[in-house]
């Protein structure tokens, strides 16, 4: 009897062991084949990307608006929260200084937008416009120019004067060329070219506008959204999994809000900074140079030497000590900002040391491009943060300690007592630092 109850338990629990993995390899198997099928949906079936790209060209106004509304969202809340404690001395109902309140500062956000495009069309644009043309007027004489610079700079050293030459007289045949034989050879093409921009910029217009109206019904009813949203979650989900995807949603929120609007103020600061020492030092192209500067600061690390390049090369064909002069002011203004301004306004907004920095920017703009590289430091800072949350989680479930400086020195873990073994080499001073 003993044992024909001891056969029936251990064929029970084989038999529950071939369930279980059965279930598992069935999981394993209907996630293989959907992962395939989402695979191939994406990157064979054709007719899938051109439905998206048809859905996004569709969504385009929303996605202008919502874009609008984030950016222009940190203006709002400043002017909204100074206008509450004006409103509060004169109207008694909280209902009416929110309406108020709310609805002067979505009017003044959105005056601080079309402030910002008139700048540009008006002051910075014609600029741009009239730099750029006598760039392309004086180039041989500029190029000639600093050829004679640089024979009179050696003064009689033929070998250097021979190799810098070679470089400008093949730099400005490649322009030259470039000029001649694939822009006037493909003028048709332009033409397409440029009336299909055309169209899509009067629809990109079109669509700017609606997103305009869009944003300020974003803004006006921001919370109710966001109360949507959080209500959807809480449904779908357990309270703890909701409770993890709400704070990591916020923490994102911080850090992109904190990171774009810091950098885009800092980036502004940056080209009206070098604006006015750049007139003062009696640069050419003043504006052109700057608004390179500035646009291109956007961009962490790597931004300040990407501007660099073309203003250098701008300045220099006009006038080389200056160019010289440029370059240190550069310098200088790179050091300014990222020790003493960068600092103040981003603060720790990011989290990310130096090394995932240059990886986010590396990884992200080979990617991505050029919003890659912008936007690639802040996603990675919310990889970051879930990583290190996950981490955090695992290492406390197994009652061990998530603090980095204390692994640093480790040498292993103590499987009975699960305490943290440092090497006998390292000091106990150094054991109580850590």
């Amino acid at each position: 009897m003993v044992e024909n109850k001891q056969k029936e338990q251990t064929t029970g629990k084989e038999s529950w062991k071939l369930k279980r993995y059965t279930v598992i390899a069935s999981v394993v198997f209907v996630t293989f084949c959907c992962c395939t099928l989402f695979f191939f949906m994406i990157y064979r079936y054709h007719g899938f990307t051109d439905y998206w790209r048809k859905f996004v060209v569709i969504l385009q106004p929303i996605i202008i608006g919502v874009v609008l509304a984030y950016l222009l969202n940190p203006v709002m809340n400043f002017q909204e929260r100074h206008l509450r404690k004006l409103l509060k001395k004169k109207i008694k109902s909280e209902k009416k200084i929110q309406k108020t309140s709310r609805g002067i500062a979505i009017t003044g956000s959105l005056l601080f937008l079309i402030g910002i495009f008139v700048l540009l069309f008006a002051a910075v644009v014609p600029a741009v416009m009239t730099s750029i043309q006598e760039m392309v007027t004086t180039l041989p004489q500029e190029v000639n120019q600093l050829v004679e610079w640089v024979e009179e700079f050696t003064k009689g050293d033929t070998e250097i004067a021979n190799i810098v030459n070679q470089v400008i007289e093949k730099v400005s045949v490649g322009v030259q060329s470039f000029l001649e034989e694939d822009v006037l050879s493909k003028v048709q093409t332009y033409v397409t070219q440029i009336t299909s921009g055309v169209i899509y910029g009067v629809k990109f217009v079109l669509n700017l506008l609606i997103g305009i109206i869009v944003s300020v019904y974003v803004m006006a009813s921001k919370e109710t959204f966001a109360g949507q949203a959080k209500k959807i979650i809480y449904a779908l989900l357990k309270p703890v999994q909701a409770n993890v995807i709400v704070q990591t949603v916020r923490k994102s929120n911080e850090i992109f809000g904190g990171f774009i609007s810091g950098k885009l103020l800092d980036s502004a600061i940056i080209g009206i900074l070098a604006y006015i020492i750049l007139a003062i030092m009696q640069m050419p192209d003043t504006m052109l140079v700057a608004l390179i500067i500035g646009v291109t600061n956007i961009i962490p690390f790597f931004g300040p030497f990407i501007g660099a390049v073309p203003c250098f090369i701008i300045i220099v064909l006009q006038d080389p000590l200056k160019g010289l002069y440029f370059l240190l002011f550069v310098i200088v203004l790179q050091q300014v900002d990222g020790n003493i301004i960068g600092p103040k306004i981003l603060g720790s907004s990011t989290g990310l040391s130096s090394f995932w920095v240059v990886f986010a920017i590396l990884v992200f703009g080979g990617m991505w491009g050029f919003f890659g590289m912008l936007l690639g430091v802040p996603v990675m800072a919310v990889i970051y943060y879930v990583v290190e949350q996950l981490v955090g989680y695992f290492l406390r479930k197994r009652g061990l300690t998530p603090d980095t400086e204390r692994y640093i020195y480790l040498s292993g873990i103590d499987q009975d007592t699960n305490t943290l073994i440092y090497d006998q080499a390292i000091t106990k001073e150094e054991t109580k630092e850590v």
